[in-house]
């Protein structure tokens, strides 16, 4: 057993190499791929808000995107993020293409006039 806790897919690429290579290989070659990511929940000024499957490089814009679009009272100039495991919303500006991941919630507010 090698735990992948933790660690990125490079990380533990390189640790079922180093594994291999300890006795039992001479130069493995390994490639490792996640086939199932924890889903991203979306809320707020959307239009279709809910769990959604995360797809790997996706951002805010593709989240609201997948999630119908904005709502007509939709701030679209900022959104907030909770990580997964946080507590702390992270505000990001939309003029920027902004990462989401695997678990995280993202709020888009509403706007003020």
């Amino acid at each position: 057993d090698i735990p992948a806790g933790g660690a990125t897919v490079g990380e533990f690429e390189q640790k079922v190499v180093a594994r291999f290579s300890d006795g039992y290989l001479r130069d493995p070659k390994v490639s490792i791929e996640v086939l199932n990511y924890r889903p991203f929940f979306i809320i707020g000024e959307v239009k279709n808000g809910g769990e959604f499957p995360y797809k790997g490089g996706l951002t805010v814009q593709d989240a609201v995107a997948i999630a119908g679009g904005y709502s007509y009272r939709a701030n679209v100039n900022v959104a907030f993020i909770r990580r997964a495991g946080s507590d702390q919303e992270i505000k990001v500006e939309l003029s920027q293409r902004a990462p989401i991941f695997p678990g995280d919630n993202v709020r888009i507010p509403e706007r003020f006039f």
